[in-house]
């Protein structure tokens, strides 16, 4: 049997070269890449939300496109049109997002199963409608263009490179916080109430006033990702901000492991390489990517981040 301080020493040694392969990424592969890598840290941030709703408690989101595109045309309206400081920007993005979530959250929440998971549909229904009328405010379908660059203690994040080392310890603080929420006395009494809500009512739980906290927390973080997508491309559109959006954080979600923290980061690099990568194909690069999903649905039930730690647990009692 691998002692305790054994298997430790052995995951920080994965960590630690892990690290070393994150950072020399941006010099070994072309900057189309590095775009790629660059938009899989965006989902991991927008799905973690999405992840920690389903995976904790039970709850399927299909309206974060809408909090998306809230997170990004705040940066439109305050930054490019009014040349405000991002910040104000981001907070107000995230403010409104968790305004939003609060005031649509409180009555949808009382729903469950697929009834819960058809108004989250009609949310981001609603919101991609809106998005297209109110073209005074959206730019309709000819978007919104020169929006700013991010800048960071007066250092310009202007080139790939340079975001992609923002990004992904942004995705790395998120996924940290997750696990601390995860592990939290809220984490213990969601699954709680995920498992046996009629059990944790009666134990005291406030059953909806935490899914609707919890629902605002994954608004502020879709909020965020469309906040920095704004940032990063310079420009915005309708199309960004789609029900098929909702169904990618979804995707990835389930296929990173909604039961573990950092499996939505895996899902976010699947969903984001593995198109790229056969799209050698040809014309049917998307029925084999499809094909690709079926399998690993089928074939990982528990996601690539669960699979991964389940492998790691046997290997810890050998």
């Amino acid at each position: 049997m691998v002692s305790v301080t054994t298997s430790r020493a052995r995951l920080a040694l994965i960590a630690g070269v892990g690290v070393v392969i994150w950072a020399m990424l941006p010099a070994l592969v072309s900057r189309h890449v590095v775009d790629l890598l660059i938009f899989a840290a965006l989902y991991t941030i927008a799905g973690l939300g999405v992840s920690y709703l389903l995976g904790q408690c039970g709850i399927v989101n299909l309206a974060q496109c809408v909090f998306y595109g809230i997170g990004a045309y705040s940066v439109a309206y305050f930054s490019a049109q009014h040349g405000l400081p991002s910040m104000i920007a981001f907070v107000a993005g995230a403010a409104l997002s968790a305004v939003i979530a609060l005031a649509v959250g409180w009555p949808i929440l009382r729903l469950s199963g697929h009834f819960l998971a058809l108004a989250t549909l009609a949310l981001g229904i609603i919101g991609q409608v809106l998005f297209l009328e109110w073209d005074w405010l959206t730019g309709g379908t000819l978007g919104i263009g020169g929006l700013p660059k991010l800048s960071l203690f007066g250092w310009q994040l202007n080139t790939p490179q340079r975001f992609y080392y923002l990004i992904w310890p942004i995705a790395g603080l998120v996924i940290w916080l997750n696990y601390n929420l995860t592990h939290s006395r809220n984490g213990l009494a969601m699954r709680a109430m995920r498992d046996a809500p009629e059990a944790a009512a009666v134990a005291g739980i406030g059953t909806h006033p935490l899914k609707v906290q919890m629902f605002m927390l994954s608004a502020i973080l879709g909020s965020l990702a469309g906040s920095l997508f704004a940032h990063y491309v310079g420009f915005i559109s309708v199309d960004s901000f789609g029900i098929d959006r909702s169904i990618t954080f979804l995707l990835l979600a389930v296929l990173g492991g909604v039961h573990t923290t950092w499996g939505p980061a895996l899902g976010a690099l699947f969903v984001t390489l593995v198109p790229e990568l056969l799209s050698r194909f040809g014309e049917i690069h998307a029925v084999l990517f499809a094909i690709t999903l079926v399998i690993a649905v089928v074939y990982l039930p528990q996601g690539l981040g669960g699979a991964i730690e389940a492998r790691l647990r046997r290997k810890s009692t050998w």
